[in-house]
């Protein structure tokens, strides 16, 4: 790992995944920021423990290499590679109208780094810059609810209590009349629902009858009960991502008879309900705004120095580990 080199007007420090469960900090060129560039000192970045889980442990199948690919990314899958996608910070250089402001940006850990303009969205002033690092997650939230076509009044249940099952369960409360409980084995979870203002149960204490069922857990055993609760012509949205593993899908039973519906969600492309009124621009800008609420900093979770952020990795992205999320602070 190298901690040596330090950040100047030429340099920069970025993560590297590098093999099955190692990562390093390398030294990055960094270029003077052409016309339309912006130069970006980091603010925060977040560490998603969903794909950036896979990622990390060189789970990635060969079919998605391409579809994952980010603008950004530096290198190949599966290794060695320079992925992230949850990046704020400052704007040091570039247009008057950008330049000191807090922005949002698709970018892998890396202190600096240049972009085009246009690829980066400013934080509203009511959203603290350490909160905005959940735009990547909202914006995830945000379209599953829309892929699943929420509306008022619903009994709506999310197997799964990560950040975006989380982000997805807030977000669906505030639909008008809508009763919203989250659904994980992991009891701490029910202290940040209720937070958030939403109901909470064991799976075995899990509401049935639901219209809508949102599935975040990546898990078998979640899908199997998202199918189970889910009530007569409801629609359960799989908004988890297995990457290379292979699950078994229960489509006997009642799935037929209660006439189920299930649908994907991938935040890659907007929600068709949605589609021609937002852009990918756009439905960032809205994940933004709804985080102008102090109920979010509970899913911020552990902190950690970038200096430190290849030996902490093992341990944030455990399949055991604790708490919902990290940032990393630079």
């Amino acid at each position: 790992m190298n901690t040596t080199d330090q950040a100047s007007d030429a340099t920069a420090r970025a993560l590297w995944y590098t093999a099955p469960g190692k990562a390093e900090l390398r030294a990055a060129r960094l270029p003077a920021p052409g016309a339309g560039e912006v130069l970006i000192r980091m603010l925060y970045s977040g560490v998603s423990r969903g794909t950036e889980r896979l990622v990390f442990e060189g789970r990635v199948p060969p079919s998605e290499y391409s579809r994952m690919r980010l603008g950004t990314q530096e290198g190949d899958f599966p290794f060695p590679v320079k992925y992230g996608y949850s990046a704020v910070g400052q704007v040091e250089s570039g247009p008057d109208e950008l330049k000191g402001r807090t922005v949002f940006a698709l970018h892998p850990h890396q202190d600096r780094f240049i972009l085009p303009e246009t690829g980066v969205v400013p934080v509203p002033g009511n959203v603290p810059p350490r909160r905005a690092v959940l735009a990547a997650n909202t914006e995830t939230a945000l379209n599953i609810l829309w892929d699943g076509e929420a509306k008022a009044g619903q009994r709506i249940a999310i197997v799964g209590g990560g950040i975006v099952g989380l982000l997805a369960a807030a977000l669906a409360a505030q639909i008008s009349g809508a009763t919203v409980t989250v659904i994980d084995k992991e009891p701490s979870r029910a202290a940040l629902a209720e937070k958030l203002g939403v109901g909470f149960a064991r799976p075995e204490e899990a509401p049935h009858e639901m219209d809508l069922v949102i599935h975040t857990s990546s898990t078998e055993a979640g899908l199997v009960l998202a199918l189970d609760i889910a009530g007569f012509e409801a629609t359960i949205v799989e908004a988890s991502w297995y990457g290379d593993r292979k699950i078994a899908v229960p489509l006997g039973g009642a799935f037929h008879s209660q006439r189920l519906k299930l649908v994907s969600s991938q935040v890659g492309a907007v929600a068709p309900s949605h589609r021609a009124r937002f852009t990918h621009r756009s439905r960032m800008e809205e994940a933004l705004r709804l985080l102008a609420d102090d109920r979010f900093d509970a899913l911020i979770g552990e902190e950690i120095p970038f200096s430190e952020l290849p030996q902490h990795l093992p341990r944030l992205l455990a399949p055991d580990a604790a708490g919902v999320g990290a940032i990393v602070r630079y």
